[in-house]
């Protein structure tokens, strides 16, 4: 039986293997729920929830709809327990990984490559950023400093003003460059 805590390093290593670049963030805050893992890809963002072998699918539902505003692309990382049924409690454009134990450590497959999310709210998306994230996604594209504006705000000028092709690129790489050090300067 594999817990999240078994499952955690072993998939960050997998998703490295897979992925050119990627940075992982874990435990961010999504509407009411919290996504296990936020993966940010050159020019998208990707939610990645866990279902280990000890978890159960009571909140799965509402973790879908949250996941579903916020990232362009979402997995479900399933323990075997849930590997023969947990596309029935996903989309059909959610990726699903399963993973079982082998010989003690965590073996990963991919069932199923996610598609891009139809239900992908660019405000929410936006919404992820820090004040200063923003204002350097402004500043790369000429947009006035609106300093005593809201993030809401600003988000908005963006949406309005730069092609989603463009900021999806802009968005991640301020993410990429995220410094945890410098919350609350």
């Amino acid at each position: 039986m594999l817990y999240d805590k078994d499952i955690r390093e072993p998939l960050f290593d997998f998703l490295e293997e897979r992925y050119e670049k990627a940075r992982i963030i874990e435990e961010k805050q999504m509407g009411r729920s919290r996504a296990d893992v936020m993966m940010v890809l050159p020019d998208a963002l990707v939610g990645i929830e866990i279902k280990s072998d000890a978890d159960t699918y009571a909140r799965l539902a509402r973790q879908v709809k949250d996941y579903d505003r916020f990232f362009d692309y979402n997995y479900v990382v399933a323990g075997s327990t849930h590997g023969l049924h947990i596309g029935e409690h996903v989309p059909s454009w959610w990726g699903i990984i399963t993973v079982e134990e082998d010989g003690g450590n965590a073996d990963f497959y991919v069932l199923r490559h996610p598609l891009i999310n139809p239900k992908l709210d660019w405000k929410r998306k936006m919404s992820i950023l820090w004040k200063s994230e923003l204002a350097q996604i402004q500043e790369w594209n000429g947009l006035p400093k609106y300093s005593n504006k809201s993030k809401a705000f600003v988000a908005d000028k963006l949406l309005q003003r730069v092609s989603g092709e463009v900021l999806g690129r802009q968005v991640s790489d301020v993410l990429f460059e995220r410094d945890y050090t410098q919350i609350g300067r």
